[in-house]
């Protein structure tokens, strides 16, 4: 249960507390198992301080710091935590259901069997975050966040999300390529889209920027040669060899590309790929 003593503090507003926090950094507030719901803690220090079990839903932590707080098994259903900072927080079992965490800093945070339906993750901040058992499909603005970091996302949580998570988000957060491109098959989702590799001049490469990043976020596998050519490779052979492990050419037709040798290259090792295929069918 709560420390009464804390819980008084508490009531006297913000001012008062930050300022008994920082005369008394050695003290961990206990404000564990009470009901605080639609509160107005906005930009109080809760550094430390114990939420177990507490009800926090329709709160009002808009900037609150929550660093390294114990918010496991808590309510936070509704609740606005729009730009604090929860760093190595714990919210194991916790209810963020229609909760906003835009722009929070959600590094190091254990989210384990934490709702998240409805939860808006705008621009939040993670890296060294822990996803596990947590089903987000339904959570909001995962391509946005800003990754600080590699994070883990368990096999459970891929699992319990049916293959339904961003791939920017599940690439920012370090999860090799090749196992992004199966994710959906091996949670028992067939893969929806091709892979495709995108030929084109690099005098279109504005352009192509744009095409590549709204292909990768609506599931499109691509090959693109600023993001997937690596330092040494063998230039000739590796752009061969990416064309026949993909399942599309996606040929970017300008007067820049049509005058391109490096363009035609590839088109040319497409057609011999696919006459390959021809000749191989029964």
């Amino acid at each position: 249960m709560a420390n009464q003593e804390h819980l008084d503090i508490l009531k006297q507003g913000v001012d008062v507390w930050n300022a008994w926090r920082k005369q008394h950094r050695e003290i961990r507030p206990d404000l564990s198992e009470v009901d605080l719901s639609e509160a107005d803690l906005s930009k109080f220090n809760f550094q430390f301080t114990s939420f177990f079990i507490t009800n926090l839903s329709g709160n009002n932590l808009k900037g609150a710091n929550l660093n390294v707080a114990n918010l496991n098994e808590a309510n936070l259903s509704g609740a606005n935590l729009s730009g604090a900072i929860l760093s190595a927080s714990s919210l194991i079992q916790t209810n963020l259901d229609g909760a906003n965490l835009s722009r929070a800093n959600l590094t190091e945070v254990y989210l384990m069997y934490t709702k998240v339906s409805g939860t808006n993750f705008h621009e939040a901040m993670i890296g060294g975050t822990t996803f596990g058992n947590v089903d987000l499909r339904l959570a909001k603005g995962l391509e946005t966040i800003r990754h600080l970091g590699p994070s883990t996302i368990g096999t459970n949580t891929l699992a319990i999300s049916e293959g339904g998570i961003p791939e920017a988000f599940l690439r920012g957060a370090g999860l090799p390529d090749t196992f992004i491109t199966y994710v959906r098959s091996l949670v028992g989702k067939p893969i929806d889209y091709y892979s495709c590799f995108i030929s084109y001049s690099s005098k279109d490469q504005e352009f192509v920027e744009r095409l590549y990043a709204d292909l990768q976020s609506r599931g499109v596998r691509c090959w693109f040669a600023p993001e997937d050519l690596k330092i040494g490779d063998k230039i000739r052979d590796r752009i061969d060899q990416s064309i026949r492990v993909h399942d599309k050419l996606l040929l970017v037709l300008s007067e820049h590309s049509v005058n391109s040798s490096w363009v035609e290259f590839e088109v040319e090792a497409a057609f011999a790929k696919e006459a390959s295929r021809m000749w191989c069918r029964p």
